[in-house]
């Protein structure tokens, strides 16, 4: 029975702490996220941003089987800053901010088709267009609102951001998590306190038990003391009345000197 109770306080400690790992890492995550990951003016990671896929405007079809880059909406794609916007080339994917009716404000990953330039070979924007369609996007890409070029992607991820971000997501894997934490440490603050005060009742019966033996041993000792009073009283009445005995026959008059002064007469 006390391997049993051992095993299951050290399986309740072991869940213990991965439900507090588990919520710290959440609420790191959640942080990182929020100021990272699809966020344009968020901070990067080593020069590197996260934005959540969309649409399938890029994933793959007969149209752009033969191109190497592939991505579905809820991946998620790898952005590395660019030191100056206006270096990029034909090919390359990029993010930006679009201009499109459709799409106008919103972060959209698509690839270079050509580089527009003025007659004196300054870049004035770029043609963009989704490998899946085909079809250019409506409005040239400003190299001002170029958030970067596509260097990867974490397939499926962001799905599990976006999930996160909702307030589904945000009771379920970090409200949820947290409200649990504390009620078990609630839980645990309650039991040590009445584990203390039993405790304390213990130490306090204890003494109290003690100054209870202390008392009856004291009243113990009283008897005996009292007894032993008694005795030497009676003790001392006893040889009193000896010592008067034993005077009294001292100065009495012997029989036997009656009788000798009796014949002489």
């Amino acid at each position: 029975m006390g391997t049993v109770k051992k095993i299951l306080n050290i399986s309740l400690k072991i869940l213990t702490w991965l439900l507090v790992a588990f919520t710290v890492f959440m609420m790191i995550f959640t942080i990182v996220t929020v100021s990272t990951v699809d966020n344009r003016n968020g901070r990067d990671i080593f020069g590197f941003k996260f934005y959540i896929v969309r649409t399938d405007s890029m994933s793959l079809s007969d149209k752009n089987a033969h191109m190497d880059v592939h991505f579905n909406a809820g991946d998620i794609v790898i952005i590395k800053n660019v030191d100056d916007p206006t270096s990029l080339q034909k090919d390359e994917i990029i993010s930006f901010i679009s201009a499109n009716s459709e799409s106008q404000g919103e972060t959209v990953t698509h690839m270079i088709r050509e580089v527009k330039k003025s007659n004196s070979g300054k870049v004035l924007g770029y043609v963009t267009f989704g490998t899946n369609k085909g079809v250019d996007d409506e409005a040239l890409v400003d190299p001002e609102y170029v958030l970067g070029k596509y260097v990867g992607k974490l397939p499926g991820v962001g799905n599990f951001f976006a999930f996160v971000k909702t307030t589904q997501g945000y009771s379920i894997c970090i409200l949820v998590p947290f409200l649990l934490l504390i009620l078990y440490n609630g839980i645990n603050v309650i039991r040590l306190f009445r584990k203390y005060k039993r405790e304390q009742m213990a130490v306090m019966q204890a003494e109290r038990d003690k100054i209870e033996e202390e008392r009856a041993e004291t009243q113990r000792m009283m008897a005996e003391l009292l007894e032993l009073k008694a005795q030497l009283a009676k003790q001392g009445e006893a040889d009193l009345l000896y010592r008067d005995e034993t005077a009294s026959g001292d100065d009495a008059p012997c029989p036997c000197q009656d009788r000798v002064e009796n014949d002489e007469r």
